[in-house]
């Protein structure tokens, strides 16, 4: 089943196009604590070194951390795994996205969420035909 998921599903882990690419041309950078693995390997159109991200499970982009995200997007040249990266004390712990999900968040007066949406107060005045 899982080798199927790879043939004709993106969102399921690498597919086998990507997974020849990188058994072809990547260089395994790193791991984060999610299981994702990160390689780098060959030249994009801006002469920059190609990095790409090899999820673990479902592809989201969410589920990368702030230091790798750093690096995916070349805002630094050493990995999180060739430096001790420490988080700064305002930096708050990873959180994946959940929409689309039962925990996402569904506001006050959402349709997907009882309750009803609190008045709007201020000089603002709904348009109705001939008023």
């Amino acid at each position: 089943m899982k080798t199927l998921l790879q043939i004709f599903t993106w969102w399921n882990g690498s597919t086998i196009g990507t997974r020849f690419h990188t058994w072809r041309f990547g260089k395994r950078v790193g791991e984060d604590q999610f299981g994702n693995v990160y390689y780098e390997g060959g030249r994009d159109s801006e002469g920059r070194t190609r990095r790409w991200v090899s999820y673990n499970g479902y592809a989201e982009a969410s589920a990368i951390p702030p230091g790798w995200h750093g690096w995916m997007h070349h805002r630094t040249d050493i990995s999180p795994a060739h430096e001790n990266y420490v988080a700064r004390e305002w930096e708050q712990a990873h959180r994946s996205n959940k929409t689309g999900t039962a925990e996402a968040y569904r506001p006050l007066g959402s349709l997907a969420r009882a309750g009803e949406r609190p008045r709007v107060t201020g000089d603002y005045d709904a348009w109705t035909p001939r008023s």
